[in-house]
């Protein structure tokens, strides 16, 4: 498991819907985002590459994916500051592949 769930947790203070709620929203939006940024690597859309890695960032974080959001943070680093697209095709394979893991967890987790 490379999610974990304390900071929702200490955030919902056993509200239980609370957590579903950010995970279905983690669900919904960032695959999602995932896929804008995949698409705004393609067309070099450094403006895009950057607001996209922004949004995912503290999704990330929120469960606990102290790796994934510092993929993350680099992306949107290298794209504010219209650097080296070289350098964020490189890291955006492991942020999808951790991503993509997560939701297939969260899924399977919590029968979504």
């Amino acid at each position: 498991m490379i999610y974990n769930l304390d900071k929702i947790n200490e955030m919902a203070e056993g509200d239980e819907d609370f957590i579903n709620s950010v995970i279905s929203v983690f669900l919904d939006e960032v695959p999602q985002d995932l896929e804008a940024l995949q698409s705004a690597l393609k067309q070099g859309n450094y403006d895009q590459v950057y607001k996209l890695a922004h949004k995912i960032k503290p999704n990330v974080d929120l469960l606990g994916m102290e790796q994934t959001r510092a993929a993350a943070l680099e992306i949107e680093t290298l794209g504010k500051k219209e650097a080296n697209m070289a350098e964020i095709e490189r890291i955006f394979p492991s942020l999808k592949k951790d991503i993509d893991q997560v939701v297939s967890e969260l899924k399977k987790d919590f029968g979504l």
